[in-house]
């Protein structure tokens, strides 16, 4: 399966520690996805598209609820980069 760009630059901020936080109406009906780096910045470029995109590919997961981050289907699927934190595996 083929990432694009895009996608690329989102999972390296997941790996990094980051996470997608979806934003929701009053009836659950989901509005935006935003993406925040570790550091809490946003991250230019995802979007619902893109979160739709990585979901159905299964690279990312949400646990109980919680803010989606990437899973080790979404590490393996990485191309390697310097400033790219993994938890002490290599690929």
């Amino acid at each position: 399966m083929n990432l694009s760009r895009a996608e690329q630059r989102t999972l390296h901020a997941l790996a990094q520690g980051g996470r997608i936080l979806l934003e929701r109406d009053e009836q659950g009906r989901i509005l935006a996805a935003r993406c925040f780096t570790r550091e809490g910045w946003v991250l230019d470029g995802c979007n619902l598209d893109q979160w739709r995109s990585l979901k159905r590919k299964g690279v990312i997961k949400s646990r109980n609820g919680g803010p989606y981050v990437v899973n080790r289907e979404g590490l393996s699927r990485l191309r390697s980069r310097a400033d790219n934190r993994t938890s002490g595996r290599s690929f």
